[in-house]
């Protein structure tokens, strides 16, 4: 038991529990974001260039409600809605990773005299280099 406490503290304690925490926090707020994105700024002008159509309201309807029975359609629109949430969401995902990347490797390029390579980066450059050197020998000796 004691085993499994400490592996939990150390899966709690060194970032997993908390990266994850923090990603499904950030995740939330930014569905909200992408809610009124959608709902108050994109929706709006493509309602206006439709004439007015609400991508909600769209249905195609199988029965006819009348007073003892309940309209029964198939809500096409609410699916429209959503679609465009996911897309605007993929494509906003899409670009922060692009970005990151580019940041990314940007630092990553020892070449680069714009930005600072991280000491472990220009490190295992360094060996990397090394070795290349070194097979390169190994291999004219073997010739």
């Amino acid at each position: 038991m004691r085993k499994f406490i400490s592996e939990f503290k150390n899966f709690a304690v060194k970032g997993n529990m908390v990266d994850m925490a923090i990603g499904i926090i950030i995740g939330a707020s930014f569905n909200a974001v992408v809610n009124t994105l959608v709902k108050k700024i994109i929706m709006p002008p493509l309602s206006l260039l439709t004439g007015g159509l609400e991508f909600t309201n769209l249905k195609f309807v199988l029965q006819e409600g009348s007073d003892t029975v309940e309209e029964v359609a198939i809500a096409y629109g609410d699916l429209v809605d959503v679609l465009f949430d996911f897309l605007i969401i993929a494509l906003t995902i899409f670009l922060v990773v692009k970005g990151m990347n580019k940041f990314r490797n940007e630092a990553e390029d020892v070449t680069n005299k714009k930005v600072e390579t991280p000491k472990n980066i220009a490190l295992l450059s360094k060996i990397e280099q090394l070795l290349e050197e070194q097979n390169a020998l190994l291999r004219k000796q073997q010739e």
